[in-house]
Order: structure tokens, then sequence, then C-alpha cells
């Protein structure tokens, strides 16, 4: 039992990374239509600023600090970059987003060198007694900050107007500007909420481990996560996230002594085969809306 609620809270901590950058996208997604492959390097940017801002203020205000950072840089980018973009087709816009990925990522790993890098988080791989079972405090930390954040989110995007002005955006994007709402300035903040999210995110991942150069690779995790929720959908992020997350840990715990013939490894796919075996039931994701096109 202690060793099942070990891999479940280690699931979920890392499921609450998956999540928070499967928000990012599904963020981008619901105001443009474009799936942002440039998460990737704002999370790891995100990470390198913390492992400096670290030695000179606390923790917690250099993660403040350097999402805010990142979140202020991925708005530049969509000034910048993307907006003169703006009625191309998708596909060229997403392979744009690519190239923004690695120009940022080339630029961020001359910052990392060839050591890891320390935030300089408290926890590190600290343990703690929870529910009789020896966790990794780090883990739920991640658990409990993400479920601070997502509400905080659902909050904004409930009760706020500029939260419901990108609402509306998401939903009907010429009545939106019919109704006097600045669709490009929802843009901008998309990708500036997008990139504070994969800032902590990155943070996170590098927590009890370092940053470096390949810490960018976790994201890819992200896919799967808001496939299997739906593009669409901000809680089929959270609850996608958290899947991939728990079942990538059970796999890696119990795989080994109930299907050994899948090879030592297959935990690290076990999220890709997941998302497989949803979408040949649920084809738009577990709460993904179907599209209805007339012709």
């Amino acid at each position: 039992m202690d060793e099942f609620l070990q891999s479940l809270i280690r699931g979920l901590g890392t499921g609450s990374i998956y999540s928070l950058l499967a928000l990012g996208f599904v963020i981008i997604y619901k105001s443009t239509q474009v799936i942002s492959f440039a998460q990737p390097a704002f999370m790891l940017a995100g990470a390198v600023l913390v492992s400096y801002l670290s030695p000179a203020v606390s923790f917690v205000g250099a993660v403040l600090v350097a999402a805010v950072v990142i979140a202020v840089l991925a708005l530049g980018v969509e000034r910048t970059v993307l907006r003169p973009m703006v009625g191309k087709p998708v596909f060229v816009v997403a392979i744009i987003t690519i190239g923004v990925d690695v120009v940022v990522r080339v630029v961020t790993n001359a910052f990392i060198g060839l050591d890891v890098r320390q935030v300089g988080d408290p926890w590190g791989l600290n343990t703690v007694n929870f529910l009789g079972a020896e966790v990794q405090q780090r883990y739920l930390v991640m658990i409990a900050t993400t479920a601070v954040v997502t509400v905080a989110l659902f909050a904004f995007f409930r009760y706020s107007r500029i939260g419901l002005a990108m609402r509306a955006v998401a939903y009907d994007q010429e009545v939106a500007l019919a109704q006097g709402i600045s669709v490009g300035s929802v843009f901008a903040l998309s990708w500036a909420l997008a990139g504070g999210l994969a800032a902590l995110a990155g943070v996170f991942v590098a927590t009890g481990a370092g940053v470096d150069q390949q810490l960018w690779i976790v994201a890819l995790k992200a896919l799967p996560a808001i496939i299997l929720g739906g593009l669409e959908s901000l809680g089929g992020a959270v609850v996608g996230g958290l899947a991939v997350g728990v079942v990538e840990s059970l796999f890696g715990t119990y795989q080994g002594d109930f299907a050994p013939w899948l090879g030592s490894n297959f935990g690290l796919v076990a999220p890709y085969a997941l998302m497989l075996l949803v979408l040949l039931v649920r084809p738009y994701g577990l709460f993904g809306k179907k599209e209805v096109e007339r012709l």
C-alpha cells in the first residue's frame, strides 16, 4: 500500500507539471487556434532564470519574478513575431512557433553551459510522512501549487472582465470584435499567461534535479495530455496532465512485475499509448467538443 501511495503521489506531482504546460497550450489554442510549440523553450528559460535569481532573492521571489519575465517574453514574441502572421494558414504559424522554440532554447543554453544548475528550492529530495508513506516534499508542493493556480485561472476566466473577453474571443472572434473586444490584446495576454505557466512548470521540473540543456524534453509529455483532455478544454488539460503523470508513474512502478514482456522503459511511452486508446473512443478527447461543419 505504501508503494502504491508513493507512486500515486509521484504521478500526481509529475502530472501537475504536465497540467501547467497543458493549460498554456490550451489557452493559446482557444484564443488563436494555433498550437504553440514554443512552450518547451519558455519552460527552460524560466527554470534557468530562477537558477540565477535564487542566490540573490528568496526562492518564491525568484519564481514570481521569473514567471513575470517569461510572461513578458512570450508577450513580446506574440507582438513581434506572430502578430504579422495573423490571417496566415495555421500550419505556417505553428511552424514559426517551432522556430521561436529553437531560437529561445539556443540562447538559453548559452546561460546553462555544460554543468547542471540548481534552482535553489528548499525541498530538494527531502521526504515527509504522508498517510503512512514516505513521499518527497516537492511532489506535495507541486500538487498544492497547481491546485491553487488552476482555481485562480478558472476564477479569472469566469469572473473577471478580461477573462470573459478571452472566453468571448475563444468562442467567436468576429462576434467579439463586433462587441468592441480587442482580439489582438487577447492574443497577447494568452501568450503571456502561457509563458508564465511554462516558467512555473520548468521550475518544478528542476526541483531536486537541477537544470540542464535537456530539460525542455519534459514538455513533450504535455502533448498527450492536451490531446487526451481535449484541445479546447482547460479542465481537460488539468485532468489529462494528471492522468498522464499517474499512468507514467504506475507503469514505472508495477510494469516490471506484471508485464515485463513490455520492456523496461514502457512507462515512458505509456502516456502515448493511453492517448491512442482514448482517441479510438473519443476522437476529440475526453472533454473536447465535436466540430460540425456545414458544406
